[in-house]
């Protein structure tokens, strides 16, 4: 089995081939030039780096080396596709035929003009399902009776924000909502809540109401407890079996250690 890997930033896509490897599959990977870390050169089977509006180049690569089946994994923030992407005639042409240019609908597109060549993309979890954390507090602390408050009220509002695609990271403090993601990433708005409010914050990070696994999957990790303890937040919700955990066993420790409750719902 051959598969393509469109790689943005983080750990996600290096994980991705360490599975696809272990399973006996060949990568090639298109790396996102302003995103993905260089370092994945040497783990890559195969590999060309693109820009982030090259779509043309990146279909001719994996139809050349013979890809049936894609995945994409790491983020590659939006705002990029705003300030830096020069579009090619592919690209162009995608976007000039959307309506919207949000995340799921830009992303979507993508795996349309994916299917349009014969490739399937796949469910970016695939190689990846032990780090899926399921339900029940992964801490030693469990919530306390106001941040159990604090995650009711904030799955309310983050369920009614995700159906608008607008983000899937929301920070509460008493009941009272301090910041919403919009285009900056999870670490950046936890960052930006902590400056508005001095601690007891309670971060709620969920997957869509109907997550597509293929794309855009709730990802927390160290640089996430990282942020909360920088930002003074004591406890993180994130939705069970559709967040990706990266370093489950560190990033665990290090909440542990800063009193900070994990709770999958």
């Amino acid at each position: 089995m051959k598969l393509g890997l469109i790689a943005g930033n983080g750990n996600f896509p290096f994980l991705v081939i360490e599975g696809a490897h272990k399973a006996g599959a060949t990568v090639a990977v298109a790396a996102i030039r302003e995103e993905t870390d260089p370092a994945i050169e040497k783990t890559a089977d195969k590999l060309i780096w693109v820009g982030i509006g090259q779509l043309g180049k990146m279909l001719r690569f994996f139809k050349d080396e013979r890809v049936e089946q894609a995945i994409m994994a790491g983020q590659v923030k939006h705002v990029q596709i705003f300030s830096r992407a020069i579009p090619d005639v592919r690209m162009l042409k995608m976007l000039l035929r959307l309506p919207r240019r949000n995340t799921d609908a830009l992303i979507g597109a993508v795996a349309d003009e994916l299917a349009a060549e014969g490739i399937e993309l796949i469910d970016s979890t695939f190689f990846l399902q032990d780090q899926l954390p399921q339900k029940g507090t992964l801490t030693k602390r469990e919530p306390d009776e106001r941040e159990r408050s604090d995650i009711e009220y904030g799955l309310e509002v983050a369920h009614k924000i995700a159906r608008l695609d607008l983000g899937q990271t929301i920070v509460i403090r008493d009941r009272a909502c301090v910041a919403i993601e919009a285009m900056e990433g999870t670490d950046a708005v936890i960052r930006r809540a902590g400056e508005l409010v001095r601690g007891k914050l309670t971060v709620v990070k969920i997957a869509k109401p109907d997550q597509d696994m293929r794309f855009d999957v709730p990802v927390v990790g160290v640089p996430t407890i990282e942020s909360m303890i920088r930002s003074h937040a004591a406890c993180l919700c994130l939705t069970a079996g559709k967040t990706l955990m990266f370093d489950r066993e560190e990033t665990i420790k290090l909440a542990n250690k800063h009193k900070i409750a994990i709770v999958a719902r």
